[in-house]
């Protein structure tokens, strides 16, 4: 009787745990899996997805998704031709920005034919952007994973996970998709508010200026003691020259 409620326990404690390591996500277009604590928010025209219970990793990483009607400009090819040059764009502060393309591919994921692109700083100054871009009964969809480029080995595994289980479908009803006349990349953008360093902390480059080192007429105390210093060696030169 003892082992068999220790056996029921321990299979409760594992699918509670597993679920946590796996929650799963999807709305009319997409599903995939989200690691812990992460959650999802429709906030305008696109979802947002991130870490909704730590505010220090809520600034490292962020989800976008968002779809489109299919239009003449939404096909694999033309995904992957734009995906293959770097972006420009103003930053919140009006900073010129160039990304760097760092790859640009197709990638079959689910069965399914995918745009897999990574870029640095082509949506936030300091962050790389990896892009997954598709057709799929007649909607373009766009999953962009943006994360601090200090923090990119970190969350990498976590993004290949979510990559792994990315599904593509349209389910009828409540589809939120911008029209077909609009630009699956331009008209997909982070959410008002989010895209500054305020939210996402310090850029990785604004590292601290090495100081010159202070010679000693900077300081004058260094340079008074320095005297008195070279004073009391000389006198005792003196006095063992007497002895």
């Amino acid at each position: 009787m003892i082992s068999r409620t220790w056996k029921y326990l321990f299979i409760a404690i594992f699918c509670l745990t597993n679920n946590a390591h796996a929650a799963k996500f999807a709305n009319q277009f997409v599903e995939f899996e989200l690691p812990p604590n992460w959650v999802c928010l429709l906030e305008g025209a696109e979802w947002v997805c991130q870490n909704q219970q730590d505010a220090a990793k809520k600034k490292d990483a962020i989800i976008i998704l968002a779809a489109k009607i299919q239009g003449d400009q939404d096909t694999l090819d033309q995904y992957t031709a734009y995906l293959k040059n770097p972006k420009v764009w103003s930053s919140p502060q009006g900073k010129s920005m160039t990304s760097q393309v760092k790859y640009s591919q197709g990638k079959t994921i689910q069965d399914h034919p995918w745009v897999d692109a990574l870029h640095l700083e082509s949506e936030i100054p300091g962050f790389y952007t990896r892009y997954l871009a598709t057709v799929k009964d007649g909607i373009g969809i766009l999953v962009t994973y943006s994360v601090n480029k200090n923090k990119y080995q970190e969350y990498a595994p976590l993004f290949e996970a979510m990559v792994k289980s990315l599904k593509a479908f349209r389910r009828e009803g409540g589809l939120n998709a911008a029209p077909a006349n609009t630009d699956l990349f331009k008209n997909t953008k982070i959410p008002s508010g989010m895209s500054n360093e305020t939210v996402f902390g310090a850029l990785p480059d604004d590292k601290p200026k090495p100081q010159k080192p202070k010679s000693l007429f900077d300081d004058p105390m260094v340079f008074y003691g320095a005297i008195g210093g070279g004073a009391l060696l000389l006198l005792s030169i003196l006095k063992k020259k007497k002895k």
